[in-house]
C-alpha cells in the first residue's frame, strides 16, 4: 500500500510536498494576470476611403465587391460593415475563438486584393487597409493645454506626429485612434465666383497642382555608364513637393493674355487646416486630442496598460510647456480591483475553513494536517497552470477559491477516521491506527479524485467561448484536486502517524456545547435515515417530488450569458434628428455634460462629437461620451453603482435634452464582445425591399418591443429619412451645351465635396492636399445652382441651366451584415428580466411583427449567448455520463453509481432556491457552479457508499450497512461540506469590482452544497439501500435461471 510506505518515511513525504510548493512558487512569478483568458473572438478590419462619396455609392462600389469576396473566409463567424457619407468604409470580420489571427488577416487580405481592380480609382489611390484589431479600448489618453495658442488642431497633430506612432509600437497595442480636430491638410478653398470670372474650371486647378506639386527624382551627375571616367559623382536635388501655404499660393494656374500669371492664391484661399472637420473631442467642455488605445487581440491587457503607462511617463517629459498628457480612462483598473477583491476572498475563505476544521477536530495537532494541505495543493496548482499556458484571471482565481474548501477534504477524512479508530481501543499506537484508517478510506479518496476529474476534464474539450470559460476554471480545480489526492495518500498519513495522539474530550465550553449538539444531530439523522429505509417507497417518492421541483424551477429560471459588471465607466450614445449639423450636436453634447456634472459618482468625461459609438462611424448628428466614475471604494452605496448612475442620467437627459435620443449604457461584461451591454440584433433586408422599407420595419419593431414587457431601451441608429437633395442633371442638355459630363461631376466634387489631389510633406510626415469650395459657396442648396462649369467652347455654364433640385430622404450610414443590407437594433432586458428572457421575447416580437419579410441575426454578446445553450447542455451530459462510467468501473457495478449521482437533483434544488432568493438569473458562472456540485454531491455519496459496501461485504444486512455507513460518515461529510460552504461564503457577500460574477458563482455552490448537506445526506443511505437491494435481487434471479 502506497500510504504505508510514506507512513514509515515521513521525511520522504515531506520532501515531495516541499518540491511541489517550490515549483509552484517559481511558476507563480511568471504567470500573467488578466481579467479573462483569450476568449474574445478575434477580428480583422478592412478600411477604405472614398472622399466625397455618399453612403449609397460606397455601399455599391466598395462594400459589395469586397464583401462578396471576403464572405465565407475560413473560420469566419460573421461580418459587419458600415458605409458612411463621410466617405469612409469599414468592414469587421469576426472569427471563431482560437483562430490564428495572423493567418486570418492574410486570408482576408488576399481576398481583398482580388477586388482592387474593380474598386474606384479614388479608393485605390488612398489605399485599402487590412489589419487585425480588437474593439477593446485599454486606455483613453487626453492631450490638453491651457495655452490658447495650442488649439485643438495643434493638439491633434502633435498627438499624431509625436505620440500615436510611439504608442503604436508598444508591445500588445493593436491600434491607436486619435479623436479631435484631425490631421493637417493643405486646404485649398476655391472661390467659385473668381473662377467663373477668370474662366477656369476646378479640373484645371487640379491639373496645375498635380503638375507643379510633384515628387522629383533628378538623378545624379557622373553616374555610370559614361564614355570616359570622371572623378566625382554628384546627386541632384530640387524642390518637387511644395511645403508652405505661400508656395501653394504661387502655383501658376494660367498665363493671361498680357503675359502675367494667374496664381492659385488669386482664386483660392490657402491655409494649413484639418483633413476633416467632421469630429471633435472635449474633456469636460475643453477641446482636447483624445487618443484611444486598443489592445492587440489575445494580448494581456494588464501588461499592455503597464507598458503604455511607462511610455506615457517618457513622452510626458518631452511635451511643450503648458501641454499635458493624462490617462483619462484606464479600463484595466477594473481588472486590478476585481483581482484584488478575489485575493481578499481567497484569504477570508482560508480563515473560515480553518475555523470549521478547528470546531470539528478540536485539536491543534489535528488542525495542522488539513492546514498544510491547503498551501501544498493551491501553490502546487500554479505549476500546472504554467504548463497549460493559463494565467491568473477571474476564472482560475475562482477555481482556487473553491479549491480551498475541496483540498482539505481528503486530509479531514484521514484525520477523522484515524481518531475514530484509535478511540475504539483496538490499536496500540497511532501508526497502526493510521495504517488501518488508510486501508478504509483510500478507495473513497481515489474514487472522489476520479469523479472530480471525470466531471471537470471533459469540459477541456468543448470549443467556443463557453468552452474557454469552463476550461480554465475546471482544469484549475482538477489540478488542485489531484495534488490534494496525492498529498492525502503521502504527506497526510505520514503527518497523522507523526503528530496525532489519542485525544481527550475537550473541556472548552464551546467545544463541549458543539459536541452535545452534534451528538443530538447524529441521533436525529440516524432516526430519519432508519425511517426512510423502513418507508423506502415514500422516501423515493419524496425525492422524486423534490427532483421534479428542482428541474422545473431550473428550467423556469431566467438566464443570461454573464452578469453585467460595474467596470468604473459607461458610455452615453446620443443621436439627434436626421440631418442635424455638427454644431447642433455639440450643443446637445454640452447639455449632457452639464447633467453629468450634477450626478454624484461621476469623475470626468470625454465627449466625441460627430462619432457614433454604436455604428463605429462618423456622423454629424451623433455623439459618444465616455464617462469615468469614481473609484469603487468611494461608491460602495448601491445608489452610486453604475446601474443607478446610468438610470439617473437617462431620466435627466429625457427631460433636459428633448432634441436628442440619449442612452447611457454599460460596456460589455466581456471586453471586445459588442459595443455595450444588452443585446444587439441585426435586421436584414433579405428580400431587397430597400432602405426606406427597412427603416419602417425597424421603427415598427422598436415601437412594438418597447411596448412589450421584458424589453427596455430598444433603439436603432439606422435612418433612411435623412433630408437630402437630389440633383437631377439633364444629360441631354449637358451634351447639347458641349459640356463633358465628367467635368460636371468633377466640379461638384471640387466645390461641394472634398477632392484629395495629392500630398505634401511637413514635419517629416506626408499630409493630403484637398480642394473644396469656400464655406459661403455651399451653405444652402441654391449655392449649387449658381456654380459654373466650363464647356468645350471655354464658356462658363451655370448648373441651373441643366440641373433641377428635388428634396429626398436618404441615408448617411448604410450598415451591412453578412452581405445583406441591415439595420442594428440594440436593447436591454427590463428590470426583473434576464438577458436570456429578453432574447426570447425579442425573437417572438420579431416573428409576430415582421414574419419572414425580413431576416435577423444576433451579433456580439447575444450571438455568444444564443450559441452557448447547446454547448452547456453537452457539458452537463458529459460530466454526469463520465462520472457514472468511472464509478461503474471502480465498483464493477451498474447500480452502485446510481446511488452516488442520484443526489444531484437535491443540489440543483438548492441552486434554484438560492437564485430565487437572490433574484439572480442562471449565468455561465452558475452553470460552472452546477458542474462543481455534480462532483461535490458525488463526493459525499461516495463516503457513504464506500463504507456501506464494506459493511455489506462483512456480512451485515443491507439496511444495517446503509444506516451504519450514514451514521459513521456523517461527521466527516458535514465537516468537509461546511468547510467548503464557509469557504465560498465570501463570494456570496461580495462587493466592489467584479462582485456580480463572484456572487453568481458563489450563490450556486453555496446554496447547492448547503441543500446537499442538510437534505441530500438524508437520502443517500436510502439510495444505496434501494440500488443494492435491486442489484442483489437481479443477481439472485440470474443465478436461479
Amino acid at each position: 500500500m502506497l500510504s504505508r510506505f510514506f507512513i514509515n518515511r515521513p521525511i520522504f513525504a515531506t520532501v515531495l510536498s516541499i518540491l511541489i510548493v517550490v515549483a509552484g512558487v517559481i511558476t507563480l512569478k511568471s504567470l500573467p494576470v488578466e481579467q479573462y483568458p483569450t476568449i474574445t473572438p478575434p477580428t480583422v478590419v478592412v478600411e477604405a476611403q472614398y472622399p466625397g462619396a455618399n453612403a449609397t455609392t460606397i455601399a455599391q462600389m466598395v462594400a459589395t465587391p469586397i464583401e462578396q469576396q471576403v464572405n465565407g473566409v475560413e473560420g469566419m463567424l460573421y461580418m459587419s460593415s458600415t458605409s458612411s457619407s463621410a466617405g469612409v468604409y469599414r468592414l469587421t470580420v469576426t472569427f471563431e475563438v482560437g483562430t490564428d489571427l495572423d493567418m486570418a488577416t492574410v486570408l482576408v487580405q488576399n481576398r481583398v486584393n482580388m477586388t482592387l481592380s474593380s474598386l474606384p480609382q479614388e479608393v485605390t489611390k488612398i489605399g485599402v487597409t487590412t489589419t487585425k484589431e480588437s474593439t477593446n479600448v485599454v486606455m483613453f489618453l487626453t492631450l490638453t493645454s491651457d495655452n490658447p495658442s495650442y488649439d485643438a488642431l495643434y493638439l491633434s497633430n502633435y498627438a499624431e506626429l509625436n505620440l500615436v506612432n510611439e504608442l503604436s509600437r508598444v508591445k500588445g497595442v493593436g491600434s491607436v485612434g486619435e479623436f479631435g480636430a484631425g490631421n493637417y491638410s493643405m486646404r485649398l478653398w476655391l472661390n467659385p465666383d473668381l473662377l467663373t470670372i477668370r474662366g477656369i474650371s476646378p479640373q484645371e486647378i487640379i491639373s496645375a497642382i498635380e503638375s507643379q506639386n510633384i515628387q522629383v527624382a533628378p538623378g545624379a551627375v557622373g553616374a555610370p555608364p559614361l564614355a570616359s571616367p570622371v572623378a566625382f559623382q554628384y546627386t541632384l536635388e530640387t524642390q518637387g513637393l511644395l511645403v508652405s501655404e505661400e508656395e501653394f499660393g504661387n502655383i501658376i494656374v494660367k498665363t493671361l493674355s498680357d503675359g502675367r500669371y494667374l496664381r492659385l492664391k488669386d482664386v483660392a484661399t490657402i491655409e494649413l487646416g484639418s483633413q476633416t472637420y467632421s469630429t471633435n473631442a472635449l474633456l469636460k467642455g475643453q477641446a482636447v486630442a483624445a487618443i484611444a488605445i486598443y489592445q492587440l487581440p489575445g494580448a494581456n491587457a494588464l501588461d499592455v496598460a503597464q507598458r503604455i503607462k511607462a511610455r506615457v511617463n517618457t513622452l510626458s517629459s518631452y511635451l511643450p510647456e503648458d501641454v499635458h498628457l493624462n490617462i483619462t480612462l484606464d479600463t484595466t483598473e477594473f481588472i486590478h480591483a476585481s483581482v484584488k477583491e478575489i485575493y481578499k476572498t481567497l484569504g477570508t475563505a482560508f480563515l473560515l475553513v480553518l475555523i470549521v476544521i478547528l470546531i470539528f477536530l478540536q485539536n491543534w495537532r489535528a488542525m495542522l494536517i488539513p492546514l498544510i494541505a491547503i498551501p501544498v495543493s493551491l501553490v502546487g496548482t500554479f505549476t500546472f497552470m504554467g504548463l497549460m499556458g493559463f494565467s491568473i484571471n477571474t476564472l482560475t482565481l475562482f477555481g482556487l477559491v473553491l479549491a480551498i474548501g475541496l483540498v482539505v477534504d481528503d486530509a479531514i477524512i484521514i484525520v477523522e477516521n484515524s481518531y475514530r479508530l484509535i478511540e475504539t481501543g483496538k490499536y496500540a499506537d497511532m501508526k497502526s491506527a493510521v495504517t488501518q484508517a488508510m486501508k478504509e478510506v483510500s478507495g473513497a479518496i481515489v474514487g472522489i479524485i476520479l469523479v472530480l476529474l471525470a466531471v471537470f476534464i471533459p469540459t477541456a474539450f468543448i470549443g467556443g467561448i463557453t468552452g474557454m470559460l469552463y476550461k480554465q476554471f475546471a482544469l484549475t480545480i482538477a489540478a488542485a484536486t489531484v495534488i490534494s489526492g496525492f498529498n492525502a495518500l503521502t504527506l497526510s498519513p505520514a503527518l497523522c502517524a507523526l503528530f496525532l495522539k489519542p485525544a481527550k474530550p475537550s473541556k472548552f465550553f464551546l467545544f463541549k456545547g458543539f459536541n452535545k449538539f452534534f451528538e443530538k444531530t447524529t441521533n436525529g439523522y440516524t432516526w430519519v435515515v432508519q425511517g426512510f429505509i423502513r418507508k423506502s417507497a415514500l422516501a423515493i417518492l419524496a425525492f422524486l417530488v423534490l427532483a421534479i421541483l428542482a428541474f422545473i424551477g431550473f428550467l423556469r429560471l431566467p438566464t443570461t450569458f454573464v452578469p453585467n459588471e460595474d467596470q468604473g465607466y459607461f458610455v452615453v450614445s446620443m443621436q439627434l434628428p436626421d440631418g442635424s449639423s455638427l454644431s447642433r450636436t455639440e450643443s446637445a453634447s454640452a447639455k449632457a455634460g452639464e447633467i453629468l456634472k450634477q450626478i454624484d459618482g461621476v469623475k470626468t468625461y470625454i465627449a466625441i462629437n460627430g462619432f457614433s459609438m454604436m455604428d463605429n462611424a462618423q456622423n454629424s448628428n451623433a455623439a459618444s461620451i465616455f464617462v469615468m466614475l469614481e473609484n469603487w471604494d468611494k461608491r460602495k452605496s448601491k445608489a452610486l453603482g453604475v446601474d443607478a448612475i446610468t438610470t439617473r442620467f437617462n431620466e435627466l437627459a429625457y427631460l433636459e435634452i428633448p432634441e436628442a435620443q440619449s442612452y447611457a449604457v454599460s460596456p460589455p461584461p466581456i471586453p471586445g464582445l459588442g459595443e455595450s451591454s444588452g443585446f444587439e440584433l441585426m435586421v436584414e433586408d433579405i428580400n431587397n425591399y430597400g432602405s426606406t422599407s427597412l427603416q419602417q420595419a425597424v421603427d415598427h419593431l422598436v415601437d412594438a418591443g418597447n411596448g412589450t414587457p421584458g424589453l427596455s431601451m430598444l433603439r436603432s441608429t439606422f435612418s433612411a429619412s435623412v433630408p437630402q437633395y437630389y440633383l437631377n442633371i439633364d444629360r441631354d442638355k449637358v451634351e447639347l451645351m458641349q459640356i463633358p459630363i465628367g467635368d460636371v461631376f468633377n466640379a461638384l466634387s471640387a466645390y461641394i465635396g472634398s477632392i484629395y489631389v495629392n500630398n505634401f510633406v511637413k514635419y517629416g510626415r506626408t499630409f493630403q492636399v484637398k480642394l473644396q469650395g469656400i464655406p459661403d459657396s455651399r451653405r444652402v442648396i441654391d449655392d449649387v445652382l449658381f456654380l459654373n462649369v466650363k464647356n468645350t467652347r471655354n464658356e462658363m455654364v451655370p448648373f441651373s441651366a441643366f440641373t433641377t433640385v428635388e428634396q429626398r430622404l436618404g441615408t448617411e450610414l448604410l450598415p451591412k451584415y453578412n452581405t445583406y443590407s441591415a439595420a442594428s437594433l440594440s436593447g436591454s432586458a427590463a428590470s426583473g428580466y434576464s438577458s436570456g428572457q429578453a432574447l426570447t421575447i425579442m425573437q417572438q416580437v420579431f416573428e409576430q411583427e415582421l414574419g419572414n419579410t425580413f431576416g435577423y441575426e444576433w451579433t456580439g454578446l447575444a450571438y455568444q449567448e444564443e450559441s452557448a445553450g447547446s454547448t452547456t447542455t453537452m457539458i452537463f451530459i458529459l460530466a454526469i455520463l463520465v462520472a457514472f462510467l468511472i464509478l461503474a468501473a471502480q465498483y464493477e457495478s451498474w447500480t452502485s453509481p446510481f446511488a452516488v449521482i442520484m443526489g444531484l437533483p437535491i443540489a440543483l434544488l438548492g441552486v434554484v432556491i438560492g437564485c430565487l432568493v437572490m433574484n439572480l438569473p442562471i449565468s455561465v458562472y452558475t452553470q460552472i457552479g452546477i458542474i462543481l456540485l455534480i462532483a461535490l454531491t458525488a463526493k459525499n455519496a461516495i463516503l457513504i457508499v464506500e463504507f456501506a459496501r464494506d459493511y455489506r461485504a462483512a456480512g451485515k444486512p443491507i439496511s444495517e450497512a446503509a444506516i451504519e455507513a450514514g451514521k459513521v460518515r456523517l461527521r466527516p461529510i458535514l465537516m468537509t461540506s461546511f468547510a467548503f460552504i464557509l469557504g465560498v461564503f465570501p463570494l456570496v457577500i461580495s462587493t466592489g469590482a467584479g462582485a456580480a460574477s463572484r456572487i453568481s458563482l458563489g450563490i450556486a455552490v453555496f446554496a447547492g452544497m448547503l441543500m446537499t448537506s442538510l437534505v441530500g445526506t438524508l437520502f443517500m443511505p436510502n439510495f444505496y439501500y434501494v440500488m443494492q437491494s435491486l442489484q442483489e435481487r437481479l443477481t439472485r434471479k440470474k443465478q436461479k435461471s
